[in-house]
């Protein structure tokens, strides 16, 4: 059929992205072929899923499979697949436009990370352009399956900010993908190389890979699978090395990096199911640069058959770092992700596979302390998510926490709750930590300064989540969690006696501070949490911490204001000085320096650092 060939022009993130590819992975150039087969097979799976409730689409030619040819003379390599195709639309939508906030995060990341990351192809669905990193044309040819063999697409472009379209007569379902190789690229036109990248990238794919048999170093028409094209996860594991596992990995999760440690495990009973999950040894930057809404996960599969990346439904939240493949043997085929939501079988599964990572976790923290290291530097702080979101296994995941902490070393997280307690003296009863926003400023806070002085070891939490999980974890083991900036301390009868003659020998200095400072304050008190700093904010047992409240503020919350409370340490010299200032000025500058210095050392942001920018500067000129 004649049709009139139509010229578009990318949107404008689709060229950056092809500017960054074509220049950033030039180290790193056979990810192309990896991309392109991982595609290829995505489209087998999606059409094997599809003809489960229409048969008709595998008509005449029901064997999936993908091929990979090449032709020396015209300088081109082909990826073929017979799986779902494409539509005219579809093609638009998957190369020419945005398909999803994926390409904007590639963008954002390789820009800058300014590196030529390869990891980051394929995470972000724009595998199909590193087709230009090899190719200065590339052309697509696609018809989608069930759809006339007139209405096949041609789409084809140099990279450089357009592309043609055009329908044509195609008499096969599928897509194949033309690269027509740059000048330097001869390489990739020795079928020992290509076949060496699909052994290396593609092995575990589970259609067959064919390539045409070579005789007398020309290809024939005749084709071989040079792949496994079995679906690792259904072997015995002593059939499967190190290597089949992480080159695996490297094809589901499309991560350059080997995986940290993985756990394979076949169920079997009423509900049958295989699960192979892996831990990455770094963050995908899916989860760095999306977090929670760019979630991919686990590949459930039901009887091989491919159905849905289904994170949502096979793991929590704080798992979403987790890569791997649930194969389960009876769920209906025809399921649904509604019907995912709703389906107690596959909450059991969703069960097995969370205790199935907090060992693998666990077993890494007992015997592996190095891997676990990495991991927790990795996911530590998504993990810490699970306390508040996982009721049932809270104390597990509380366990596999780590913090610094005053008798640790330096800022290194590496004290568990478990150290904790084995340290504790035999009448404590309360994990003490503090939160602020850098370890610096949790160790040098004034609210140390008594426990400090007692010998009391003291949990140092600077993460941004740490506050907020924190409102979840109030027992550990059956101790106590406490904040030491947070409440009253507990006293014994000599220091509560202590307290109340140090509180009524201060009575005219409260009263004179309270008076100076007027509606700034909720209450001046003697502190018992200070030995050496003039004064310090005490929070009651349930309000925000200053620095998370500073952060949500910042981010564009409301946030109530409250009154805060100060705590004085009458015997420093700077309280004396304000009890014996006779000029009224210069006693209200001291006063409120003492305020907002509690203030700055909790983290909380200043009402107006001009102010006391000037307060100071009078202070200090006398």
């Amino acid at each position: 059929m004649s049709a009139t060939t139509e010229t578009r022009k990318f949107e404008a993130e689709v060229a950056q992205v092809l500017h960054l590819v074509t220049h950033s992975l030039y180290s790193h150039k056979e990810i192309f072929l990896r991309e392109l087969i991982s595609n290829a097979s995505d489209a087998c799976d999606k059409l094997r899923f599809e003809s489960i409730a229409q048969p008709e689409l595998l008509a005449g030619d029901a064997e999936l499979h993908i091929d990979v040819s090449w032709d020396a003379q015209a300088r081109t390599i082909t990826v073929r697949d017979n799986g779902v195709g494409m539509s005219r639309d579809e093609v638009v939508a998957n190369i020419g436009t945005i398909a999803s906030s994926g390409t904007r995060r590639f963008l954002e990341a390789m820009s800058s990370e300014q590196k030529s990351d390869a990891r980051l192809i394929g995470q972000f669905g724009v595998g199909f352009y590193s087709a230009f990193v090899v190719a200065d044309k590339v052309t697509v040819l696609s018809r989608r399956a069930g759809a006339p063999a007139s209405e096949g697409v041609k789409w084809e472009s140099d990279g450089k900010g357009e592309y043609s379209l055009e329908q044509i007569d195609l008499p096969e379902r599928g897509t194949a993908i033309v690269l027509h190789l740059k000048a330097d690229e001869d390489e990739f036109l020795k079928r020992w190389q290509l076949r060496s990248l699909i052994t290396r990238y593609s092995d575990h794919v589970a259609f067959p890979i064919r390539m045409p048999i070579e005789k007398d170093d020309q290809p024939t028409d005749e084709w071989e699978a040079v792949n496994a094209a079995s679906a690792l996860w259904t072997k015995p594991k002593s059939e499967i090395s190190d290597e089949d596992y992480q080159s695996f990995y490297k094809s589901l999760g499309h991560d350059f990096n080997d995986a940290l440690a993985w756990t394979h495990n076949r169920v079997e009973g009423s509900q049958s199911f295989t699960t192979l999950l892996y831990l990455p040894a770094q963050p995908p930057f899916e989860l760095m640069m999306g977090g929670r809404d760019e979630r991919k996960g686990l590949k459930l599969y039901i009887k091989r058959v491919f159905i849905m990346d289904a994170a949502e439904e096979l793991l929590p939240n704080y798992l979403r770092f987790v890569r791997g493949v649930v194969d389960a043997d009876d769920l209906p085929l025809n399921v649904s992700r509604e019907i995912l939501q709703h389906n107690r079988q596959l909450e059991r599964i969703k069960a097995a596979c969370v205790k199935r990572v907090l060992d693998l976790i666990e077993k890494l923290a007992k015997d592996e302390p190095e891997k676990f290291e990495t991991f927790y530097k990795a996911f530590g702080n998504t993990l810490k998510e699970g306390i508040a979101e996982d009721q049932a296994n809270r104390e597990r995941i509380a366990k596999l926490l780590r913090f610094a902490s005053t008798k640790g070393e330096g800022s290194a997280q590496k004290v568990s709750l478990d150290d904790y307690i084995g340290r504790m003296p035999v009448d404590q009863d309360t994990i003490w930590y503090i939160t602020a926003d850098s370890h610096t400023a949790a160790a040098g806070s004034p609210q140390l300064e008594a426990f400090k002085a007692k010998g009391t070891e003291v949990l140092l939490m600077s993460d941004r989540i740490d506050e907020w999980m924190l409102g979840s974890l109030s027992e550990y083991a059956g101790k106590k969690l406490r904040n030491v900036a947070k409440g009253d301390l507990p006293l014994d009868e000599a220091g509560k006696k202590q307290q109340e003659e140090a509180s009524k020998a201060a009575e005219p200095l409260l009263k004179k501070l309270k008076a100076l400072l007027g509606d700034r304050v909720g209450d001046v008190k003697v502190s018992a949490r200070l030995t050496d700093s003039p004064s310090c904010l005490a929070l009651s047992d349930y309000e925000m911490a200053p620095h998370l409240a500073r952060l949500l503020r910042e981010a564009g919350h409301d946030m109530p204001s409250s009154k805060p409370t100060l705590e004085i340490n009458p015997q420093h010299a700077l309280l004396k000085r304000v009890e014996t200032e006779s000029d009224d000025g210069k006693a209200k500058d001291l006063a409120n320096l003492l305020l907002e210095q509690a203030e700055i050392a909790a983290g909380a942001q200043l009402t107006d650092p001009a102010a006391f920018v000037q307060r100071l500067n009078r202070v200090l000129l006398g």
